[in-house]
């Protein structure tokens, strides 16, 4: 009978330590994908950025480029 509990013990610490064991490793995993989301995020944000530099350089040379256009210059002169 003794044993018996003993043996149960046993198996309870073990499950345990497997259920420890399994919610670190599974924290381990969150982190390291956390890590992977934040990163992505950044670049992300660098390349948004980047592309909003680029269509605002884009759209000012295009308004330069109208601006000095003959068909602007004939637009004005009609009533």
């Amino acid at each position: 009978v003794q044993a018996a509990d003993s043996l149960l013990k046993l198996v309870s610490e073990l499950k345990q330590t497997a259920i420890f064991s399994g919610f670190a490793s599974l924290n381990d995993h969150v982190e390291q994908r956390r890590v992977e989301f934040n990163q992505l995020a950044e670049k992300t944000d660098h390349t948004l950025s980047r592309i909003g530099e680029e269509a605002a350089a884009s759209l000012k040379e295009l308004e330069s480029h109208y601006s000095s256009s003959a068909q602007k210059t004939i637009q004005e002169t009609q009533p």
